[in-house]
């Protein structure tokens, strides 16, 4: 947000009192923490024509401040406590970091044609033996030493068991459901995930019809199916709780799943068509 908003966002906070004041002050407060690392998204992430949402890697590794900014952002929610927080803005925080840990990775290392070419490093890890840098420590929280992996699996997945994880959480490639131009907030979580699925199902990267009853999936619905029914039945029902025309017609038969795929391509916006 601009100056003048966060001029006035200090100003209300210094002036609410009682409890009411108490409520509103938190709530400007946790939004203000966001403020900068929105403003980086709102200016790198790129919506496409072809409904993918891609990211200026170049434009942003060349504007060392706005590096630095998104660094600062990491650092600043790596000493916050989420075990502090209401459980929406508990999601909101994990989510938030682990993009932004994400971006702040593929920067590292770009120019890179997919995240899986940035290999995991750690003492315990065979940097040759591993795709992705998925179980590189990268930040501590609340005294422990995380990972992606950490705070996708240990962290999201174990508290929440809401398959709009995947939705929430991005891997940096064209097949990964769209990141956010703006930061999750506990706020507007639920209709945020909501229409984040919607996206994703609604679009060929999520389900595609390639026959009469016959369904290719993203990689994503197998890998984590469990998360979605544990079965392709449970897949197909969750697809059909947000499937829009036509897809719902093609649901609303006996349908199967005949294949899945998923593009590891980095969602880079210089490799926009």
């Amino acid at each position: 947000m601009s100056g003048t908003s966060n001029i006035t966002r200090r100003t209300l906070l210094a002036g609410v009192v009682g409890a009411a004041g108490t409520i509103v002050a938190g709530r400007l407060a946790r939004a203000a923490e966001t403020d900068g690392y929105g403003d980086l998204l709102a200016r790198y992430v790129v919506a496409s024509s072809d409904g993918i949402n891609r990211v200026d890697y170049a434009a942003w590794q060349a504007t060392p401040a706005d590096r630095q900014a998104l660094s600062a952002f990491i650092e600043t929610e790596a000493r916050r406590d989420p075990a502090r927080m209401p459980p929406a803005e508990r999601f909101a925080y994990w989510t938030n970091l682990y993009n932004a840990l994400t971006l702040a990775v593929v920067l590292d290392a770009y120019p890179v044609r997919s995240i899986r070419d940035i290999k995991s490093k750690g003492r315990l890890l065979d940097p040759k033996s591993l795709f992705g840098p998925w179980r590189t420590k990268l930040v501590t929280v609340a005294g422990r030493r995380m990972s992606l992996d950490d705070i996708e699996h240990g962290a999201l997945r174990a508290e929440f068991g809401d398959p709009r994880i995947h939705y929430a959480v991005n891997c940096a490639s064209l097949g990964c459901p769209n990141l956010l131009v703006r930061p999750w907030q506990a706020a507007t979580l639920d209709a945020d995930l909501e229409a984040a699925a919607r996206a994703y199902v609604n679009h060929p990267r999520g389900v595609t019809v390639v026959g009469a009853g016959r369904l290719k999936v993203s990689s994503l619905y197998k890998w984590y199916d469990e998360d979605f029914g544990g079965s392709d039945a449970g897949i197909v029902t969750h697809f059909r709780r947000y499937a829009a025309p036509p897809l719902a017609e093609e649901l609303d038969r006996p349908v199967r799943i005949v294949d899945d795929g998923y593009d590891w391509s980095l969602n880079d916006a210089a490799r926009s068509s």
